[in-house]
């Protein structure tokens, strides 16, 4: 099976799409001429025309509001944003157009619009372009949140966004883009709104998704090396959430340590708990806890930056307390 990377499984799963589906189109900042901030676009422009692979000027709100337009007449249009931070300027038409539309048309029009691109802290891009705000839409009902780990994950779960009749908003992890994986060569999709088991384990549930998977696996390795066995489980979507995986391992391994990039307060991991306390209360022999980003904005220094990050030495303190271990 071929091994790319998970910035060129996106690519090819834009490219597939849009050879499948005319109707399906890019558009945003720098996606063209310049093949992406990230150069997941590498080449779409020259294969499809600038009709179809559309620069912007700087104008969030401007080219989200004619997403919500050209989905509402049938085509279906893959939005990127440069980052998510940016999104911040489009979050009206994203929150009150997309996200309400087939609501308040009376299921006349549906959005079935995908908002892509990178999020989470990089590499000192300091207190603007660092943030994760993947509770900020998956607090809204009408959008669907994808935040894939893996460049299996981001292809298939891209295609099946592309042909969903809902509006995705598909979290692409920022230091994600180089990592490498298997892609198959053979058409596939993933299915929004399940999740995966990356690491089967006894002893403690690792709940995490986007980055956070990489530093999950890696504390378990090393716990693994201390005789605890953990079982990672990454979401893959956020909203809906897959809950029957995450509590049939909980009841398996009795203990659960959820690792999430964004802030603590409000966060995603927060929802989890709560599913979990509220569904398999019984089943745990310790509290739900949580591993997350510092409640400040991001700093830029190099090491203040990774105090901010979750980390696997933190990730494995948590484990050690839900097992009684400190």
């Amino acid at each position: 099976m071929p091994v790319i990377t998970y910035r060129d499984a996106l690519n090819q799963a834009l490219r597939e799409e849009m050879r499948r589906d005319p109707k399906v189109f890019l558009m945003g900042e720098e996606v063209g001429i310049y093949q992406g901030a990230y150069k997941v676009s590498r080449g779409l422009l020259q294969e499809f025309g600038e009709r179809r692979v559309i620069d912007t000027p700087i104008t969030e709100e401007g080219f989200a509001g004619v997403g919500v337009g050209a989905a509402m007449v049938g085509l279906r249009p893959v939005i990127e944003m440069m980052t998510w931070n940016f999104s911040m300027l489009a979050m009206d038409q994203i929150i009150n157009g997309a996200a309400k539309m087939f609501y308040m048309s009376g299921g006349q029009f549906r959005i079935p619009m995908v908002v892509r691109g990178p999020g989470g802290a990089a590499h000192q891009l300091a207190a603007q372009h660092s943030q994760s705000i993947e509770s900020w839409y998956a607090h809204v009902p009408g959008l669907k949140v994808v935040a894939p780990s893996t460049p299996y994950d981001a292809k298939g779960l891209l295609k099946a966004a592309i042909r969903d009749d809902d509006t995705v908003i598909f979290f692409e992890g920022e230091t994600l883009y180089g990592s490498k994986g298997e892609v198959p060569d053979e058409e596939y999709l993933v299915p929004i709104g399940v999740a995966d088991v990356k690491r089967e384990g006894t002893d403690v549930t690792i709940v995490a998704w986007s980055k956070m998977v990489n530093v999950a696996l890696e504390a378990a390795e090393s716990l693994a090396a201390q005789g605890v066995s953990c079982e990672v489980i990454d979401p893959r979507t956020l909203r809906p959430l897959d809950e029957a995986p995450i509590l049939a391992s909980v009841r398996k391994t009795n203990r659960c340590v959820i690792v999430e990039e964004g802030w603590k307060y409000s966060g995603i991991g927060a929802q989890i708990a709560y599913m979990v306390h509220s569904e398999a209360f019984g089943d745990l022999d310790a509290p739900v806890t949580r591993v997350t980003g510092a409640d400040v904005p991001m700093p830029y220094a190099k090491n203040l930056e990774h105090m901010a990050m979750p980390s696997p030495d933190r990730v494995v303190s948590a484990v050690k307390e839900v097992l009684y271990l400190v």
